[in-house]
């Protein structure tokens, strides 16, 4: 009874439009109290949740994603891509899926991955004349590969959740955040030629090096972070402050196109959302506490011995699940609720841990384009300024193209393992 209690807490509050991290909070300690659970007890397990030390990597990777997009990085790597392909039949539309990568490589972060590249490429898609509603819809979905590609947030967190190497949950991610990148450009290249999305004047040869010169920097940046990580030079926790190091310096000194006012607006962003995210992780701590004193994963890996499910079954249901529950929660919410659930079953069905990630995190991609809470729809219907049915339509198209690819590595697990 009390699990229903906490649940229909849980989605009324946030049918209201309450930040996640208080909806989950809130509702997981008044129920604690409710059965006269230690408060003590409550408040040294948020701490210890968000103490971890992998944790550290995250306000590192977010501020270095809010630096790149102000200082000019994002711009100047919009600018040489346009300059070599923005004349090609549905050019700007793949330069916005190899930007949106790109910035993946570096932020971690779909919001901020969707922030960056939309401010630039919305309205230049548009005034090359791309329809609105298809190019909001295609800025939302790029902007997920910011959870998938390498530096991602949500694997530091699984990581950290599950005890499993960050660095190989990394390289398992490649080779998908590659995949669904190259369906995303060949769905927008079919589109392009058959509504007759044209591309921008030709630049010359010689014009080329110039912006491409400009935007070295930029190109670079992925290379020197990943290349660190994998070099087995530094941890994910220092690369995320290199990148941080590396950002300010290309700002500040290199393109200088960032001053102490625009520095101060970046760090009160990085502020707010990295706590919003130790927000989120403290309040799924006692989210978990509550289930783990209910024994729910345990009552769940029992219905699913006893039910005869195999691994390929409970993978499809787990999928099915996290797609409903994206429709409401945050993906770093999500995974913090469901992964303890999880992980219990994970091991009975012998399921690989890494393979597992990829899952997840996929699925919650479809989640952050999903209404009615989908948060990439919200960020682009901001920068836009149109209402959030524009944006769904926008998206519609493209569910087809992340199904396929989550069905892909569902069905094989080479496409995340291959690399490990």
């Amino acid at each position: 009874m009390l699990t229903i209690l906490l649940l229909l807490l849980l989605f009324s509050l946030a049918f209201l439009r309450v930040p996640i991290a208080i909806s989950i909070g809130f509702s997981s300690i008044f129920v604690l109290w409710l059965t006269g659970f230690s408060m003590e007890t409550v408040i040294l397990r948020m701490y210890t949740a968000t103490s971890k030390p992998l944790l550290m990597a995250v306000p590192g990777f977010v501020f270095a994603g809010i630096l790149m997009a102000r200082g000019g990085i994002a711009k100047y790597l919009v600018e040489a891509m346009t300059a070599w392909i923005g004349h090609t039949r549905g050019g700007l539309s793949v330069i916005a899926v190899l930007t949106c990568l790109l910035f993946a490589a570096i932020s971690g972060s779909s919001a901020a991955t969707a922030v960056a590249v939309g401010s630039i490429m919305i309205p230049a898609m548009i005034s090359a004349g791309y329809d609105k509603k298809y190019t909001m819809g295609l800025i939302s979905v790029a902007g997920t590969l910011g959870i998938l590609m390498p530096p991602s947030i949500p694997l530091i967190i699984f990581g950290s959740i599950a005890e499993i190497s960050v660095r190989d949950l990394f390289t398992a991610a490649i080779i998908p955040a590659l995949l669904l990148s190259s369906m995303l450009i060949a769905f927008a290249i079919i589109v392009a030629r058959k509504k007759g999305y044209g591309g921008l004047e030709k630049v010359p040869l010689s014009k080329r090096w110039k912006p491409t010169g400009k935007a070295i920097w930029g190109f670079i940046f992925p290379i020197l972070i990943l290349g660190s990580i994998y070099g087995g030079f530094v941890t994910p926790t220092e690369a995320s402050f290199l990148s941080v190091l590396y950002a300010l310096l290309i700002s500040f000194i290199v393109y200088r196109e960032m001053d102490w006012k625009t520095f101060k607006q970046a760090v009160i962003d990085s502020v707010n959302t990295t706590a919003m995210i130790f927000l989120i992780i403290a309040s799924a701590s006692v989210f978990g506490m509550y289930l783990s004193l209910e024994q729910v994963p345990q009552t769940f890996a029992r219905w699913i011995v006893e039910n005869d499910f195999n691994a390929l079954t409970f993978l499809l249901i787990v999928c099915l699940l996290l797609f409903v529950l994206g429709m409401f929660l945050d993906a770093t919410a999500m995974l913090l609720i469901t992964l303890p659930i999880f992980l219990p079953i994970l091991l009975l069905l012998d399921i690989n841990l890494f393979y597992f990630a990829i899952i997840m995190v996929v699925t919650m991609e479809i989640g952050l384009i999903t209404p009615p809470l989908g948060m990439n729809l919200f960020v682009v219907s901001g920068i836009t300024r149109e209402k959030i049915e524009s944006v769904i339509q926008g998206v519609l198209p493209f569910y087809f193209v992340f199904i396929f690819v989550l069905l892909l590595i569902v069905l094989f697990p080479q496409i995340s393992l291959l690399l490990l």
